[in-house]
């Protein structure tokens, strides 16, 4: 008796040591190029590309869901795999952004890699700017106030054009419609704002070229503290 008792402590001690799952680690995205045209596998008359996605593999992670998105239509292309590359077609001369959210099936967490913009080549004569990245505050985070009640937004252009001439940034507390508060040139990628604490802030920014082309984030949104 005296040599069961002990077997079943042990068992329960080595249950008991069991580590948990970890939750899987965000992927670091490798092509197509970050904000550069990329090079199709094959490009269709039919006016698509054959576009390759690579990403380097991510820890404990079984799964990984690609997300490309065609930054015109919003029309949204997902795929579900365990290998870290996939091949998706995608219309021509159109922007378009990708990310891939890392997944582990013991695990109810999972980990996005950053987001990426690149252009499917085609016949284009001018490209739009890609949407401004933002840099700060993040998207649905939280930020402290300076010492007289002012956050800084932050952001970064860039258009394979190279011709940004300026930003649009709009702001309120409304996350339905935003009032026009800047528009600094290219050379700007910074505006202060003063906000009041424990109050949502929502914004976005319009890039424009020279060739009268633009591009919008969309609304992001933050907490000042």
């Amino acid at each position: 008796m005296r040599f069961l008792g002990a077997i079943l402590v042990l068992g329960m001690f080595i249950i008991g040591c069991k580590k948990d799952p970890e939750p899987p680690v965000a992927a670091l995205l490798v092509a197509p190029a970050r904000n550069q045209e990329c090079t199709p596998i094959t490009s269709e008359s039919n006016g698509e590309n054959v576009v390759r996605f690579v990403w380097e593999a991510s820890a404990n992670t079984d799964t990984y869901q690609l997300r490309v998105t065609n930054l015109e239509t919003n029309a949204v292309e997902t795929r579900t795999i365990p290998e870290n590359s996939a091949t998706v077609t995608i219309a021509q001369a159109a922007p378009f952004s990708w990310s891939v959210t890392s997944r582990n099936g013991a695990v109810s967490e999972t980990a996005k890699s950053d987001t990426w913009f690149f252009y499917s080549p085609g016949a284009l004569t001018s490209y739009a700017p890609f949407p401004a990245e933002i840099i700060a505050p993040p998207p649905g985070g939280q930020v402290i106030r300076n010492g007289v009640g002012e956050v800084s937004l932050q952001w970064s252009g860039r258009d394979l054009d190279d011709d940004i001439e300026g930003y649009e940034v709009y702001f309120s507390t409304s996350d339905s419609e935003q009032e026009l508060i800047t528009s600094p040139t290219a050379g700007t990628s910074s505006f202060s704002v003063a906000v009041e604490e424990d109050i949502f802030y929502y914004w976005r920014i319009v890039t424009k070229d020279r060739e009268g082309n633009t591009s919008d984030t969309g609304v992001l949104s933050f907490k000042a503290l």
